[in-house]
């Protein structure tokens, strides 16, 4: 896809903040395990940056969503993971079903604030037993009268100690699974919502993530997006885009792993000389940012094609799944050429390994981006109904 003056300016200008507003105090937020997601949400906020794709009529810029992939792209180039994931879970993950399918009531309660950065959006789908599985949720909201009361816990939640609102999936239903849920929006300061203690986790220490409980928490049905029971369908959809702007998001992190690799192995010498003049580690270099820039056309690819209209839920998955593989290989093979010193948690490197390691597990893991691939290729083997001899039908 090629960009115009117009992706170029937005890129510069989120260059410019990531490099202004981010990068110089990384070091002081990972230690402290959060940073002022609030204040920083703000300035992103009088930018549009909060809003790129949404629409006009709610404070958005309503441009099309390759300028939300030049947004993560260099978003992507933040040194840490959490960051960049707390504002996309905002832009990306807990706000499209929101712009797309929601009423204009819910839009001006919750989009609208959203976009300035004046609240906090958290998406709440996995739970204990149930991550990349959604078909298996257990929270439940019954209906009652105008208002569902909803109750179930929701685990490993990014932006919930600090967030406004959940958009939250839940059953509303005792039916087929693909066909008992529904999204609602789940305001944070209401009874019975409960955000447990903060995770202390192996990386994206910058960002925020707990569990959240809801305890007979009456919402009103006005809180729902879209109909009653297509719940699962549109966070199918969400996470088409939340797919790509996972992809996206990596896509510079993943430039930094070599280019500060470059850096270190051209300066450290072992034996006499410098490490980068090892054929085994320049040809390495070599390959893996041959693979980035592979991974970055595929990625564009889905946007270009996601842009104009078209399904690209296989192209979504290959990009995430591509993402996942090299979120695992890069930093690791960087981390071995720095020695000792990647072993060091102040090293770029070092936050970069753990940080990219979520890649392959959130927002879908790698082996069900597998699975939806082999679905699509029609390589997928079909379930067989089998009887026992009890004649009791089963499935395997």
């Amino acid at each position: 896809m090629i960009l115009t003056d117009e992706h170029r300016e937005l890129q510069r200008t989120v260059r410019n903040f990531v490099q202004q507003e981010i990068n110089p105090c990384v070091d002081e937020w990972e230690r402290a395990g959060a940073f002022p997601v609030h204040d920083l949400f703000l300035e992103l906020g009088k930018l549009g940056l909060l809003g790129i794709s949404k629409p006009e009529s709610w404070g958005g810029l309503g441009l099309d969503f390759s300028y939300e992939a030049v947004f993560l792209e260099e978003l992507g180039a933040a040194h840490c993971g959490g960051v960049p994931l707390s504002i996309a879970v905002q832009t990306s993950m807990a706000t499209p079903a929101l712009a797309n399918f929601a009423s204009d009531e819910l839009k001006a309660e919750f989009l609208a604030p959203a976009i300035r950065g004046e609240a906090v959006a958290s998406i709440a789908v996995s739970e204990p037993g149930a991550g990349s599985d959604v078909a298996a949720i257990k929270t439940h909201a019954r209906s009652d009268g105008e208002d569902y009361i909803v109750s179930g816990e929701k685990m490993w939640i990014t932006n919930a100690p600090v967030a406004d609102f959940f958009c939250t999936l839940v059953n509303t239903g005792d039916g087929k699974p693909h066909q008992n849920k529904s999204l609602l929006v789940i305001p944070a300061d209401m009874p019975g919502v409960t955000v447990g203690k903060r995770l202390h986790k192996m990386g994206m220490r910058s960002s925020e993530t707990a569990p959240v409980a809801f305890e007979d928490v009456r919402v009103p049905k006005r809180y729902r997006i879209g109909d009653e029971g297509a719940g699962f369908l549109l966070q199918m959809l969400q996470f088409q885009e939340e797919r790509l702007a996972g992809a996206a998001l990596t896509i510079r992190g993943l430039e930094n792993c070599i280019t500060h690799t470059i850096d270190h192995v051209r300066e450290r010498r072992v034996f006499g000389r410098p490490l980068l003049d090892n054929q085994a580690i320049h040809f390495a270099l070599a390959e893996m940012q041959t693979e980035v820039e592979c991974f970055r056309s595929l990625t564009w690819r889905a946007v270009e094609a996601f842009v104009a209209g078209e399904d690209v839920t296989t192209l979504a998955s290959m990009a995430k799944l591509k993402a996942g593989r090299l979120c695992r290989s890069i930093p690791d093979q960087c981390l071995q050429f720095w020695g000792g010193m990647g072993f060091m948690e102040e090293t770029l490197i070092n936050r970069a390994y753990r940080d990219c390691r979520l890649t392959p597990i959130g927002g879908g893991a790698d082996e069900v981006m597998l699975g939806i691939i082999c679905k699509l290729m029609g390589i997928l083997p079909r379930r067989r109904r089998q009887t026992t001899p009890e004649n009791q039908s089963v499935t395997e």
